[in-house]
């Protein structure tokens, strides 16, 4: 079996997990992307430009959009459904041994995918229940424990979460037969979340990083665009190439086909220790998405 790391050849960029299972650095986040048209639209740019990764989750609503484009694209470049990495995610409504059954369930009905390379708990807390709802800690371990099961039926080839911090993990990995092979945060400059990316790699848990240009936030910021002068690249790819730099997977999402081919060409190139020094000074821990620190 190989041993579990980041594989950066010329052809294929991509971690092995460790569940084995081998996933592309560099994937198409799905984020408020909807409609069956324009879903089918980005699916066909993003397979043209050589994304095989693809992140959705229950709560974005466009898992059977997802799964349709697919099975409709692939054939038409020659691929079929073990050439793409698929991802979803269990909603934060359906925290719970028996809820995050049905829940995969239905994410694989949607996606009729056959079955996920990567199933995440989306949010360390309950929709509709308070952060610092004590039922919290046993609502997601129950809804591990679901995974975990799932994961040996072989419904799911890895499993993982997501917006889980330094403690939730500390907690999960204390109790759990398999370990989490992802852990998914919004991770760019301004909260390269240190201790948390440190404790991933110690234990053999991939970092994969979303809002990698802090919801936009980032690409008008001085220190990027003089990196990406620097480079001759654009502060999209320069930002991306940062997480990718540290080995931290990323999932960028745009609707332009223009955008999707810019984030793609992030190899055969990398920043200089000039660069990553210039963009590490920009830490400041400003979270632009969701904060799970106050989630039980």
């Amino acid at each position: 079996m190989e041993e579990a790391g980041v594989s950066l050849g010329p052809t294929e960029q991509t971690v092995l997990l460790n569940s084995g299972t081998r996933m592309p650095l560099l994937g198409m986040g799905t984020f408020r992307l909807q409609g069956a048209e324009l879903v089918s639209q980005c699916v066909e740019a993003a397979l043209a430009h050589g994304y095989r990764s693809f992140d959705t989750a229950a709560v974005y609503g466009n898992e059977a959009a997802i799964g349709q484009a697919l099975r409709a694209l692939l054939p038409l470049h020659g691929l079929a459904r073990s050439d793409v990495f698929l991802t979803t995610k269990l909603g934060p409504r359906d925290q719970g041994k028996a809820e995050a059954e049905a829940a995969c369930l239905r994410s694989l009905e949607q996606l009729a995918c056959g079955y996920l390379d990567l199933y995440l708990i989306h949010w360390p807390g309950t929709q509709g229940k308070p952060q610092g709802d004590k039922g919290n800690r046993e609502r997601r371990w129950e809804s591990w424990r679901a995974l975990e099961q799932m994961h040996h039926a072989g419904h799911l080839r890895a499993i993982g979460v997501s917006n889980y911090t330094l403690g939730h993990l500390q907690e999960l990995l204390a109790h759990c037969r398999v370990p989490p092979a992802v852990l998914q945060v919004e991770f760019h400059p301004e909260l390269p979340q240190r201790e948390l990316w440190d404790f991933c790699q110690q234990h053999g848990i991939h970092l994969q990083a979303y809002a990698s240009l802090g919801c936009g936030q980032l690409l008008g910021r001085a220190e990027v665009g003089r990196v990406a002068e620097r480079q001759g690249r654009t502060p999209a790819q320069v930002l991306l190439r940062w997480a990718l730099h540290q080995g931290v997977g990323v999932i960028p999402k745009s609707v332009s086909p223009t955008r999707l081919a810019e984030n793609a060409q992030l190899w055969g190139w990398d920043l200089r220790p000039e660069d990553m020094a210039e963009l590490g000074a920009m830490d400041c821990s400003r979270h632009y998405c969701w904060d799970p620190s106050g989630v039980t």
